[in-house]
């Protein structure tokens, strides 16, 4: 039997709400952080993946501004050797 299309279209509605997740807050916006010291390395590291690499916007929830000073500061503490370029390789 036909499916009726109000119930085509809810069903589809259904499937798009459930995909989208809550929007993650920024963590500097929510602390009011003027600056991101590139010396402040813990909470730093918090912004890196396991390979060393800058995580994005996505998945860490910092607004536009705050992940443009994360990356200069993360490239800072780098340059400084306070942070890793590449990941510790781990002998067996």
């Amino acid at each position: 039997m036909p499916m009726n299309p109000r119930e085509r279209t809810s069903k589809k509605r259904d499937d798009y709400y459930r995909d989208r997740r809550r929007r993650k807050v920024c963590t500097f916006c929510a602390d009011k952080t003027v600056m991101i010291d590139y010396k402040e390395v813990n909470r730093l590291r918090r912004y890196l993946s396991e390979r060393a690499k800058i995580e994005p916007r996505r998945k860490t929830g910092t607004c536009a501004n705050h992940q443009r000073q994360l990356a200069v500061a993360l490239k800072r503490a780098r340059i400084v050797a306070l942070l890793p370029y590449a990941p510790q390789h781990v002998r067996p």
